[in-house]
C-alpha cells in the first residue's frame, strides 16, 4: 500500500529524513519508534503534505500512484488520515460542520453523493459512541477547551468519519491517562483493522502497543530505519533501551 524508498527530506535547511526505506502492505499496522528529534514527526507531515517540509530525494508510492505529486486534500481523498501530536483548535468552527464539510468534500472528489444533515448526524452518533464521546461536545468549537484526552478521542471520531484507507498517527498516545488511551487504542483498532486497511503508528512507548499490536516495530533513527524486526523490538526498548537495541547486529 505504501512504498518509500530512499527518502530525503529538510526544513528550514536542515535535513531530517536521510534515506528512509520502508514498505507497510495492506492490513499492516506498522510501528515507528525512536529517540527524540529521529524525523519521526517529519515523516509524518512529508506523508501529509504539510508545506514547509520539502522532501529533497526518494520516493513515496501509495497503491501504485506518486503520493509526493498529491495535494493534501487529494492524498485524503484518496484515503490518506494524518493524526497529530498536538490537534489545533479551529475557534468559530463546530466539529459536526468541520467533518461534515470535510467528508462531503472527500465523496465529491470522489465522484460520490454528499450525505444529508441526517445521514451524517447518524454516522457521527454512531462514531461518537464508539469513541465514548457525547454528541454535546461534537457541537463545540473544534477543540476549544477540550482536554488532552477530549482532543484525541475526537480526533479519532474524525478518523471514524471519514473512513481511511490508511492512517498516520503521530503520537496519539501524548497526553493520555490509562483510561483514555484505552478508549483511544480500542478505537484504532476498531476503525482500522478492517481488511484492506494500514496504520504508521507513530509513539514513544509500549503502552499503547499493548492495546493496538502491530504486526511490525521498526526504529528509526538520525533520519533513516535503522532496525525492523515484530512487536518484542518495543518490549525490548521499554527495558533495554534504544543504544542497547541498536547496538545489536541486523
Amino acid at each position: 500500500m505504501l512504498k518509500i524508498e530512499n527518502l530525503h527530506a529538510e526544513i528550514d535547511g536542515k535535513e531530517i529524513l536521510k534515506g528512509l526505506t520502508l514498505e507497510i502492505p495492506a492490513g499492516e499496522i506498522h510501528a515507528i519508534m525512536g529517540p527524540n528529534g529521529a524525523g519521526k514527526s517529519t515523516l509524518a507531515y512529508v506523508l501529509g503534505g504539510r508545506p514547509g517540509y520539502e522532501v529533497t530525494g526518494g520516493t513515496v508510492t501509495y497503491n501504485g500512484e506518486d503520493l509526493l505529486e498529491l495535494e493534501p486534500h487529494e492524498r485524503a481523498a484518496a484515503g490518506m488520515f494524518l493524526g497529530f501530536q498536538y490537534p489545533v483548535e479551529i475557534p468559530g468552527v463546530s466539529n459536526v460542520q468541520f467533518l461534515r464539510e470535510a467528508l462531503n468534500a472527500q465523496r465529491a472528489h470522489r465522484g460520490e453523493e454528499k450525505l444529508s444533515g441526517g445521514e451524517f448526524l447518524k454516522l457521527a452518533k454512531e462514531k461518537a459512541a464508539l469513541l465514548g464521546l457525547d454528541m454535546e461536545m461534537l457541537k463545540r468549537n473544534v477543540n476549544v477547551g477540550f482536554s488532552g484526552g477530549e482532543k484525541k478521542r475526537a480526533e479519532m471520531v474524525q478518523m471514524g468519519i471519514l473512513d481511511p484507507k490508511f492512517a498516520v498517527l503521530d503520537e496519539t498516545d501524548s497526553g493520555l491517562d490509562i483510561d483514555a488511551l484505552r478508549v483511544v487504542g480500542e478505537g484504532i483498532n476498531s476503525i482500522m483493522r478492517a481488511s484492506g486497511k494500514a496504520v504508521l503508528l507513530i509513539t514513544h512507548y509500549q503502552r499503547l502497543l499493548d492495546v493496538v499490536q502491530p504486526d511490525k516495530v521498526s526504529i528509526l533513527a538520525d533520519g533513516r530505519i535503522v532496525k525492523t524486526g515484530g512487536p518484542d523490538i518495543a518490549l525490548r526498548l521499554e527495558s533495554e533501551g534504544y543504544d542497547a537495541v541498536m547496538a545489536e547486529p541486523a
